[in-house]
């Protein structure tokens, strides 16, 4: 019986000393880690031990989050070594007191200390990095090794990443080669150390990507001055060290940013608890314009504009023909050659200022000073502030060509370019500046002459219209040319608004079919009474679709007012709308293939000459299927412009406190944060052309496996190389099905999270009407109001925590 329970005991003692071995932060030189063992920070955040990456049977030292289901490395230490089986082995060797991983007492891996340990811990902290100290000294200033100093794919909050000239170490973050390879891949995210250090990104000895200086307060690429909702970043220098470090703004969530070999991109991530992933908040280069160089030497990009390169004032494209044919490589060159002595500076404002490789500092200069420096320096190209804070302080001068400018209208800072002052006179001097005068008085005397006679024209009918509208003078301006209808004939043609031929209703109220006295069909859409928001958009609508015309636009005919009466008169659709069909079992299978290729298409067309082949740049905001209206040959006609807005040539994107749209269909950043833009409409697009394909509504979507929406679904589907399962099973034996796979990575590219990652429209045209390679997809933006009961369109504003809004412009049929 003694013999029994002291065996108990004993088993009971062993069973807790290996509970807490495995559970344990730290290893002493008595001590090893083996391959089935693992590490585990205090609190849980990280674990150290064994892994294979994949389907590869490889072992490697590695480290990952304790608490997400989805293993995610993020750091390796025997990167380059391989370990080919199980007998890997971590420990502090006792005589050297060095960090060491074996594999069958061969050395595979060894840290580099600083100096070497009297009585050395290695311990692994909450914050992920695992640190070689003295066993009585926890102070950081003195840890004799740590991981945070040899970074693989991944800067953690806390990491730094730079060059600290006293030790020689150069912390960068480069790829793995492979999800299934750890060793280094040939992307590398790393500081450039000059007079002016910054970031970059290289691809081999390619530069691929470049942030920019910090400029006091961000990185001088950064797009924009809004505080990032989940990191803080931090520069510093102090001529010992230089480093780049981000922070956590909400230190309960889990971050990181890494660098990816497959997409040649830098990710900012934040996993999402709700939904068990990864979310990309962020990735660089976000378009053409942060490629590297993307217009040469010289040259300007603004991805505003179409070409987005142009050259600096003062130059000329190198080989013109090139330039021409959109090759941009060999950049710009002077007009003039400088004089030195009587030259001059552009100045161009929000600008991510030029590579600095050949750039000089100065932070205790002032502009002026500056100003005058670089004038007194023949060398010198452009000059500009190093500190843009209270004013600007410091200069930095470039002596050089100005290399991957870009503009960056809504951060960015002044930058101020050399050029022979007689290239300043004549772009601003006062011949140039008679001429555009005597020019422009000549065509606005001719216009004003021309205004007259049609104004003596078309004067009263303008002004009684514009009255009725309850325009301002200013509004009456607009040249409508719209037709006015008599009440008591469009009530006679739609037998005083009879319920027999009603054909819809929404939230400005219900459409009815009526019949004119010639014989014309029509759809009169008449505005409720008691829809209080509905006069903007009224006008709005007006305003708009007088001014389009397109096949695969809805026409309007014309609009009556008269008393607390508000009529538009559209041409008659005999198939109403487009999710009649497309939701309905019985019609749908009138939908075979070759129909759903064309009103695909067709809307497409649609789209982009709203967004750039109109004579006004309009975003739409509300397309949907119900907003999608079909003909007798069942041609698509985009309709409902109520909730569109208008864009001047040089705006592409804004934002608003009042959001309207419908869920299910609006793009996660005009949700989220009321930022819209053509690449919203592209956001709805894509949610649409996953509707003709499947058959299915995104909203209120739930698949077997729980997915949120049909994005989702989709989504997963595609990951797992099964996206012909998402075909609507009445096109299956009809379609192309190679086809419909493109058309579906279409969809998903359409519906990137992020706005700079979507296609434009004319990109989207030209991928659905050819076999060209399509672009490698993201992960979609999932936050489409998944949560909210779709199929309505609805507003509310930015500033209020709530989400209930007002039911408006949904026509269920037409």
């Amino acid at each position: 019986m003694a013999v029994l329970s002291f065996m108990l005991i004993s088993f009971y003692l062993l069973f807790s000393y290996s509970k807490v071995f495995a559970a344990a932060d730290t290893i002493t030189s008595s001590q090893n880690l083996t391959d089935g063992k693992t590490l585990i920070s205090n609190i849980g955040s990280f674990e150290l031990g064994f892994f294979s990456p994949g389907k590869s049977s490889n072992r490697y030292l590695g480290m990952w989050y304790k608490n997400i289901p989805v293993q995610t490395i993020v750091w390796v230490a025997n990167r380059q070594k391989p370990i080919k089986d199980l007998s890997g082995l971590l420990l502090i060797n006792s005589s050297t007191g060095n960090l060491v991983l074996s594999q069958n007492k061969n050395i595979v891996w060894a840290a580099t200390l600083k100096r070497k340990a009297q009585n050395p811990v290695l311990q692994l902290l909450d914050s992920g990095n695992l640190v070689l100290r003295e066993a009585n000294d926890e102070n950081s200033e003195n840890f004799i090794w740590q991981s945070f100093d040899y970074p693989s794919d991944t800067l953690l909050p806390g990491m730094k990443l730079g060059k600290d000239f006293r030790s020689c170490l150069d912390r960068q973050v480069t790829a793995w080669k492979n999800q299934y390879d750890p060793s280094l891949g040939n992307l590398t995210w790393a500081m450039k150390v000059n007079s002016y250090p910054e970031p970059f990104m290289w691809q081999g000895s390619k530069k691929v990507f470049r942030s920019g200086p910090w400029n006091g307060v961000q990185y001088s690429g950064k797009p924009t001055f809004r505080p990032h909702p989940i990191f803080d970043f931090r520069y510093f220098n102090d001529g010992n060290e230089v480093y780049y470090m981000i922070l956590l703004v909400n230190k309960s969530k889990i971050a990181r940013m890494t660098v990816n070999q497959t997409t040649n991109s830098q990710h900012h991530l934040v996993w999402l608890e709700k939904k068990q992933s990864w979310d990309r908040l962020a990735s660089v280069p976000r378009d053409f314009c942060d490629s590297y160089g993307a217009c040469g030497p010289n040259g300007n990009c603004d991805i505003k504009k179409v070409p987005s390169c142009e050259c600096l004032r003062g130059f000329q494209s190198k080989s013109p023909e090139r330039w021409n044919a959109l090759d941009y490589s060999e950049g710009c060159v002077r007009n003039k050659l400088l004089n030195c002595k009587n030259d001059g500076f552009v100045k161009y404002i929000g600008m991510k200022v030029p590579d600095t490789t050949n750039s000089w500092l100065n932070k205790s200069m002032t502009r002026n000073e500056c100003r005058e420096e670089c004038l007194n320096n023949c060398s010198c190209m452009a000059y500009t502030n190093s500190d843009i804070r209270d004013g600007g302080s410091g200069c930095v001068m470039w002596f050089d060509d100005l290399n991957d400018l870009r503009v960056q209208p809504d951060a960015g800072q002044d930058l101020y370019v050399r050029v022979p002052s007689s290239e300043l006179e004549n772009n601003n001097g006062v011949k140039w500046k008679i001429r555009v005068i005597v020019g422009s008085a000549s065509v606005i005397i001719l216009g004003m002459l021309f205004v007259l006679c049609y104004r003596y024209r078309s004067r009263k009918n303008q002004k009684d219209y514009g009255s009725m509208l309850g325009y301002t003078s200013k509004e009456q301006k607009e040249d409508l040319e719209l037709p006015l209808f008599d009440l008591s004939k469009i009530a006679t043609a739609t037998d005083h608004f009879s319920m027999d031929n009603k054909l819809g209703e929404g939230g400005f109220g219900p459409v009815y079919k009526g019949k004119l006295e010639d014989g014309q069909v029509i759809a009169v859409k008449r505005l409720s009474r008691s829809s209080g928001q509905g006069l903007s958009e009224f006008k709005n609508e007006v305003i708009l679709i007088a001014k389009l015309q397109h096949r695969n636009l809805v026409t309007l005919l014309g609009c009556c007012i008269k008393d607390e009466e508000k009529l538009l008169v559209y041409e008659y659709m005999p198939n109403k709308s487009l999710d009649s069909f497309i939701f309905d079992q019985t019609q749908r299978i009138l939908l075979v293939w070759s129909r759903r290729h064309h009103i695909i298409c067709g809307i497409a067309r649609g789209l982009l000459y709203l967004h750039q082949d109109s004579r006004l740049r309009i975003i739409h905001r509300d397309i949907k299927a119900s907003n999608i209206l079909l003909d007798s040959e069942m041609n698509p006609k985009i309709s409902d412009f109520g909730l569109a807005r208008t864009f001047g040539g040089d705006q592409s994107a804004a934002n608003t406190e009042r959001v309207v749209g419908t869920y299910g269909y609006m793009a996660p950043e005009y949700a989220m944060d009321g930022n819209f833009s053509a690449k919203s409409d592209v956001f709805s697009f894509g949610i649409l052309l996953m509707e003709i394909i499947t058959g299915k509504k995104n909203s209120g979507f739930y698949s077997y496996n729980d997915s949120l929406n049909l994005v989702e679904y989709a989504w997963n589907l595609w990951r797992e190389e099964r996206p012909l399962e998402l075909i609507d099973e009445f096109i299956k034996e009809t379609c192309n099905l190679s086809e419909v796979r493109r058309f579906i990575h279409i969809s998903l590219l359409c519906l990137e999270q992020h706005p700079q990652d979507r296609p434009s429209m004319s990109s989207v045209v030209l991928m659905l009407g050819s076999d060209a390679v399509l672009p490698q997809l993201r992960q979609p933006g999932f936050f489409i109001g998944e949560h909210l009961h779709g199929g309505s369109s609805s507003q509310f504003t930015n500033s209020s925590p709530s989400i209930n809004g007002l039911s408006i412009t949904v026509l269920d049929a037409r």
